[in-house]
């Protein structure tokens, strides 16, 4: 059997967002299992990035358009006629939600809505997964994971926005998407991601590249913080399983999801440690004594038991084999020889033979 039951294979995907890290992982993890991928994008949010790096643009369907130009989504995704659509377009940075707050609400939270009104007129849609993030509950700096019936929060703009689209998300799926019962919804609430080909800034391991090319030593702010950090290709796995569940049982499968880290307790200064260990690269020191001078949570778990008991998904790696392959995955932009698609995608099916080994359902 392949992986996820061959539900992929040949069919028509949509994805937003997938010039940015995630979504060039998913695009090519799409086509890889057979999908026709259309993607739907602003250019690429960094330089370097994956999606150029990885030819991703002469794997699929390439759109450029922008989720809050209704008219042009909703064309786009007409002409492409998905079975499933996965949202991951986004302002994703914390720190840029300080500078631009406005935008960051009207690019998650209208632009959100712009993507469920689309897949509500197009109706070969089966399933729709639009992605979150952790930092959508509020955050109490609890020592234990937040779970889906937790409230909603957020402490900075991008936070704010994020909680603001669940429940947009959650509006649309009570509103039209479960009485129509065409079209199986959901949000994927993830952790702190991490792996090859990821350069957005303010973030920790892109931050440690980019130290490490410059030969600079990263600069640690607050490295006893607790976050949840996942190699990319752990939430990936659980988005397209829940696409495909979603599609087969719309009802049982819809509302919220987490796809937690099987260690949901590494502090900043554990993983960059682990980093410099495994790698043999780049030096870092600890800035904490001044604070950070934006508000930052010192803790943030997430529990993933839903999708556990559900789904039958569950994370597989461990925080050695989390950094092992990030730093392989960023190998060529350090300097090895190796084709960055080539490189994601062994990474891609030596994660799924891992996975099938630990008879994880969508794994074949």
């Amino acid at each position: 059997m392949p992986p996820y039951s061959g539900f992929y294979k040949g069919r028509r995907v949509f994805l937003t967002g997938h010039t940015g890290f995630k979504g060039a992982w998913l695009a090519l993890w799409l086509q890889a299992l057979g999908a026709e991928v259309t993607g739907y994008s602003l250019a690429p949010p960094s330089e370097p990035n994956l999606f150029k790096a990885a030819g991703v643009a002469g794997k699929i369907h390439h759109v450029t358009g922008d989720i809050l130009d209704p008219d042009a989504l909703a064309a786009a995704m007409a002409e492409s006629r998905p079975e499933a659509v996965f949202h991951l377009a986004a302002q994703a940075l914390v720190l840029e939600s300080y500078a631009q707050p406005v935008e960051t609400l009207r690019t998650n939270v209208m632009g959100s809505a712009n993507v469920m009104e689309a897949v509500r007129r197009t109706d070969s849609v089966r399933a729709l997964v639009s992605v979150t993030t952790d930092k959508c509950y509020d955050n109490l700096e609890q020592p234990w994971g937040y779970r889906e019936n937790d409230p909603l929060g957020g402490h900075d703009p991008y936070s704010g926005s994020k909680g603001a689209m669940e429940i947009v998300c959650a509006s649309w799926n009570k509103s039209f998407f479960i009485p129509e019962g065409r079209v199986g919804a959901a949000t994927a609430r993830a952790g702190n991601v991490i792996g090859g080909g990821d350069f957005g800034a303010h973030r920790l391991v892109p931050d440690y590249i980019r130290a490490v090319l410059a030969g600079k030593p990263l600069e640690i702010r607050m490295p006893a913080a607790v976050r949840p950090w996942q190699h990319v290709l752990e939430p990936l796995s659980g988005y397209l399983w829940l696409a495909a569940r979603l599609a087969g049982d719309p009802a049982r499968f819809a509302g919220a999801w987490n796809f937690a880290p099987a260690d949901n307790g590494c502090t900043v200064e554990a993983l960059v440690k682990t980093i410099r260990r495994m790698s043999g690269v780049g030096e870092w020191k600890d800035m904490s004594q001044g604070g950070p001078e934006l508000h930052e949570a010192s803790m943030l778990k997430l529990c993933s038991d839903k999708a556990a008991h559900l789904l039958q998904w569950k994370a597989i790696l461990d925080l050695e084999q989390t950094v092992d392959m990030t730093m392989r995955g960023y190998g060529p932009f350090l300097g090895d020889k190796n084709d960055a698609a080539e490189v994601c995608l062994g990474q891609i099916e030596e994660y799924t033979t891992l996975a099938a080994r630990k008879a994880l359902p969508w794994a074949p």
